[in-house]
């Protein structure tokens, strides 16, 4: 290019001028237009335009700079009139420099006035303020402020100073970093403000001091100030008044001493309450405060503080305390004498309470030798169960056995009385043994689960129907489908105990109804009667033990069924109430929570007695180590048909087994066997040498839930002794005709016959 863009826009059309004068030149020397001539110029004459219009952009662009270098300074000028026309100093620092300021900023310090000029350092503004002349004092020094703007630069918070000048002058400098280069810097004079709070804190000080001389005059107890040498400096009149001094007598500046001397002198302290005072002193000096009370020659009883002050002197106040001292001594003769009286009383307490402790002692000796007596008999009839039912487990069989031989005989109605006989001693046993239990508070006396009332109720109708029948009253039962959450044993008992007593104490001809009431989230059981009723007397007591009505006919039971029903209700959280009315009848009712379906395992619902001429033609294996009992439930079970083969031992059933190379159809064992040995594990061991799932019922006199569970899980059903053998025999035929698709040993499944606890 012929042209540097680098120069002036005027040197370059300078330049261009030249160039195009040249090329007119060259183009009017030729003698001839050719081409190339014609292009040459025609690209001068673009060039020329070109020229002309870079000057027309160059003469608008300086004619815009012009008005704009007008603009500038006429605000300038503006700005400056502003400031000059403020109340306040105002000066603006650039990039640490003086940019601007007005002439109140500039005048302020007239000694540095002239060195205020655009481009001063702020650092050595700062530095000038705090030399000069005029410059008396300030809440922060100069270079402080100097760094407080400093960290601030970003943030644009505000510092703010109060500095004082000569003649009592007050300004407050606020400086604020309005961007990360500019600082603005405002004065503002106080003078005024400063002056007005300076006479309204004397004024209010000296108010104050006269409310303070007011209040010290008046007060109660006496107050006088001492000073550091140990003079009077200032004193009410109730100081005067305590110790009994005029004014005259007691002026400032007096030493304490002579306020001492004057006081003996007067009567007012002894000799050793002088000697005293040095002590008191020391005290004072090495604690701060003392607290005294003395008495006075005109014995009276003062109250002496003393409180050490800042500047070493001290304060000392009196109080006449002797009424006061008097009150309190004579409200301490009286605490002593009340105190001999209240000793002498407690001496007499502890007397008794010696002869009281003697008394409780004796009693709970007592208690303790009737808590072990209850224990050991509870213990007993807990431990002695399984051998209290054994015989009478025996004699059931073997009476029934005996029954069926001599039906056609002189000696059947013989046999029918013993049968009742051993049915009332068991049902007595029975009894006895709940209560036992019940007292235990064993963890598994109750094991709450829910309940089939169907199961419960059909159980109870199919034992206690003969019997019913047998005295001619009729014996209904409402179906009711509903589960319950309770104890399935001691529901059983409860329910089977209240229809025994309806049936009991119902006259021939009567009739007895059990059937269930929903009501919200409970089931109501009820057994109505018909029977010779309760008198309202009685109705709360007869749930005690051998108690009994006092219509009830002599001979009618020992009274323990309704004791056992109540027992078994509270641990259950089952509520049991009875309405009755004297020759029309009676309500028992159970209320209890209602539970959820269980409809996991079958439960032989309807198993009721069958007819005895029905013949048991299986082979049954009875484990059982007591020869009584085994005997008779052989006796029994041949009787009703069965093939029998009658162990003693687990060893001895697998030999049988072995003999006989085939499974039995069902095994009927005792749980608790010799030598440790137990009919769960006879049923496991056979079940495993014949490779076949045998039926089996547990018969035991053990009631635990924990045996009870560990049937449940291998599917053996349990019969507590002494065995209903109208609930043995049907249960019997259904263990082996129930037969499910596919079963392992390990199943449980849980079956229940009605008077028994069963699985």
């Amino acid at each position: 290019m012929m042209l540097n863009p680098n120069d002036p826009l005027d040197l370059q059309v300078a330049k261009q001028a030249k160039i195009i004068d040249a090329l007119m030149r060259r183009a009017n020397r030729q003698k001839d237009v050719g081409p190339s001539a014609f292009r040459a110029f025609q690209s001068a004459i673009e060039l020329q335009q070109q020229v002309m219009a870079q000057s027309r952009d160059l003469e608008r662009a300086t004619t815009e700079l012009e008005s704009a270098r007008y603009e500038r300074e006429r605000t300038r000028k503006s700005l400056v009139e502003a400031l000059s026309s403020m109340e306040e100093g105002f000066a603006l620092f650039t990039d640490g420099q003086l940019n601007l300021c007005n002439d109140l900023f500039q005048a302020l310090l007239p000694d540095i006035s002239d060195k205020v000029m655009p481009g001063l350092g702020m650092v050595r503004f700062f530095t000038l303020v705090y030399g000069s002349a005029h410059f008396a004092s300030s809440d922060l020094s100069m270079s402080q402020v100097a760094q407080a703007l400093d960290r601030s630069r970003d943030n644009g918070m505000i510092t703010s100073v109060v500095i004082e000048l000569r003649n009592d002058r007050w300004y407050q400098m606020s400086a604020q970093s309005t961007s990360h280069d500019n600082v603005v810097i405002l004065l503002t004079e106080i003078t005024s403000v400063v002056r007005r709070n300076r006479d309204e804190k004397e004024t209010l000080i000296d108010r104050q001091e006269d409310y303070l001389q007011a209040v010290f005059q008046n007060m109660s107890s006496g107050i006088c100030t001492f000073s550091a040498e140990a003079e009077v400096m200032m004193h009410n009149a109730r100081f005067r008044e305590v110790l009994g001094l005029s004014s005259a007598m007691l002026q400032s500046g007096m030493p304490v001493q002579q306020l001492l001397d004057l006081m003996r002198a007067r009567g007012l302290i002894k000799a050793d309450d002088e000697l005293k005072v040095g002590t008191w002193q020391r005290e004072l000096e090495s604690r701060g405060w003392l607290r005294k009370r003395v008495r006075d020659g005109a014995d009276r009883v003062l109250d002496v503080h003393a409180n050490q002050l800042p500047d070493g002197g001290f304060l000392v106040e009196l109080k006449d305390v002797t009424l006061e001292a008097r009150t309190t001594e004579m409200l301490e003769n009286r605490v002593m004498e009340r105190t001999a009286e209240l000793t002498r009383a407690n001496e007499k307490l502890i007397r008794e309470y010696e002869e009281k402790a003697q008394v409780e002692e004796a009693l709970r000796v007592a208690k303790e030798r009737a808590e072990a007596a209850v224990s050991s008999k509870t213990r007993f009839l807990a431990a002695a169960s399984h051998d209290l039912l054994q015989p009478i487990n025996a004699a059931k069989l073997l009476i029934s056995t005996l029954k069926e031989t001599s039906r056609k005989t002189d000696l059947y109605l013989m046999m029918e009385r013993l049968d009742g006989a051993f049915g009332s001693a068991e049902q007595l046993l029975h009894s006895l043994l709940d209560i036992s239990r019940l007292e235990s508070a064993e963890p598994d006396t109750v094991s709450p689960r829910s309940v089939s009332l169907a199961s419960v109720m059909a159980g109870i109708h199919g034992d206690q129907a003969l019997v019913a029948e047998q005295k001619n009253v009729r014996l209904d039962m409402v179906p009711c489908e509903e589960f319950v959450h309770s104890d399935p044993v001691y529901l059983l008992r409860s329910i089977q105990n209240l229809v025994v007593n309806a049936i009991q104490y119902t006259d021939p001809g009567g009739r007895v109804l059990v059937g269930c009431r929903k009501r919200g989230d409970k089931i109501v059981l009820q057994v109505w009667d018909t029977g010779i009723g309760i008198a309202r007397k009685d109705q709360a007591r007869v749930f005690e033990e051998f108690t009994r009505a006092d219509n009830v006919p002599f001979g009618s039971g020992m009274g323990l069924g309704l004791s056992v029903v109540d027992r078994a209700c509270r641990l259950l959280g089952h509520k049991l109430s009875v309405r009755s009315k004297p020759g029309v009848g009676s309500v028992f009712s159970i209320e209890m929570d209602r539970g959820a379906a269980d409809r996991s395992a079958p439960e032989p619902v309807e198993l009721l007695p069958q007819s005895e001429d029905m013949s048991l033609d299986h082979i049954v294996l009875v484990i059982e180590n007591d020869e009584d009992v085994l005997f008779g439930t052989t006796r029994w079970l041949e009787q009703c048909g069965a093939s029998v083969l009658a162990a003693q031992s687990t060893d001895e059933a697998v030999r049988f087994i072995t003999d006989i190379g085939m499974p039995p159809d069902i095994i009927l064992a005792d749980y608790q066997l010799d030598n440790a040995d137990t009919g769960i594990a006879a049923i496991t061991r056979i079940r495993g040498i014949t490779q076949s799932h045998v039926p089996a019922i547990l018969i035991t006199a053990n009631r635990s839930d924990s045996l009870r569970a560990s049937a449940l899980r291998q599917d053996i059903s349990v019969m507590t002794k002494p065995v209903k053998l109208s609930r043995l025999r049907p249960l019997i035929d259904w263990k082996i005709r129930w037969r499910p698709p596919t079963r392992r040993a390990e199943s449980a499944i849980p079956t229940k016959v009605g008077g028994d606890r069963t699985a």
